[in-house]
């Protein structure tokens, strides 16, 4: 088991600092999220990689159907590069039931779906190499190679992580194509589901390396959370995250708050 944390967020240089004190206090990756408009999450991981050297860094997460493909991928291989191969990419529909901004973007699942899937083979294919992809939502087409060879990502394979509500076939097929899955229960969650998810991923030839993904909230001075996380650890849980979602999350209690328990390091 890994231990990642989520930063709730806040202005860009204390969540810097904070990054950097998760790195000290033991903690394997620093995870940011990605809003319409705020703090840029590409900006603030290129940051955090100039202080960093160990833990890696990667959004929590991006609605990529509402992204440019090309974009994100040359955001994320330039992450890679300035980190030294540390980056990881999460990706989802998106999330329509928020106070975030409202954009005129598209809302229809299916759409979305249809999206998220070509955005992954598409962002797949130029981290590859290729110069061309046309699919039915995209077309990218590059006469040069230039650009391609000088965003060339550090690892041969930047891991892809994807939201997938189990157990719905439809989507859970989408994290074959990915490297690791944060599962969205419908039923029956907690441990007991990732087992389900796990089971399902073996009985399709995925094996130990394929990330799953657990989050939640556990508190330092708690000696029952290292328990529970080693339950989702036994169930086959690769990651464990930290998060803290409430809003605000700005303010200088909740500030606070965050650093304390980023100091306090892994609950393992």
């Amino acid at each position: 088991m890994r231990y990642g944390v989520i930063l709730p967020g806040g202005p860009a240089g204390a969540q810097v600092e904070q990054a950097v004190l998760a790195e000290r206090a033991g903690w394997d990756a620093v995870f940011v999220w990605e809003a319409a408009y705020g703090v840029d999450a590409w900006s603030l991981l290129s940051a955090m990689a100039m202080v960093t050297s160990r833990v890696q860094l990667g959004t929590m997460l991006t609605p990529l159907p509402w992204r440019r493909p090309w974009k994100v991928a040359s955001q994320v291989a330039t992450l890679d590069q300035l980190s030294g191969g540390r980056a990881i990419l999460s990706v989802g529909l998106g999330a329509i039931e928020t106070d975030l901004p409202s954009t005129g973007e598209v809302v229809d699942r299916r759409e979305r779906a249809g999206l998220l899937d070509e955005g992954i083979d598409l962002i797949r294919a130029l981290w590859s190499g290729s110069t061309s992809f046309h699919g039915a939502h995209y077309d990218y087409e590059c006469a040069r190679d230039d650009l391609t060879e000088v965003v060339r990502p550090v690892r041969s394979r930047i891991p892809i992580w994807v939201v997938a509500r189990w157990p719905r076939p439809r989507s859970m097929r989408r994290a074959l194509r990915c490297d690791g899955v944060i599962p969205e229960f419908s039923g029956e969650g907690g441990p007991e589901g990732a087992r389900s998810v796990r089971e399902w991923l073996g009985t399709r030839g995925v094996g130990a390396e394929f990330d799953l993904i657990a989050e939640g909230e556990t508190r330092a001075d708690d000696p029952g959370s290292a328990a529970v996380v080693a339950e989702w650890a036994a169930a086959g849980a690769t990651w464990w995250l930290e998060s803290r979602w409430e809003m605000p999350h700005h303010s200088p209690e909740r500030m606070t708050q965050i650093r304390d328990r980023i100091a306090a390091g892994p609950p393992g």
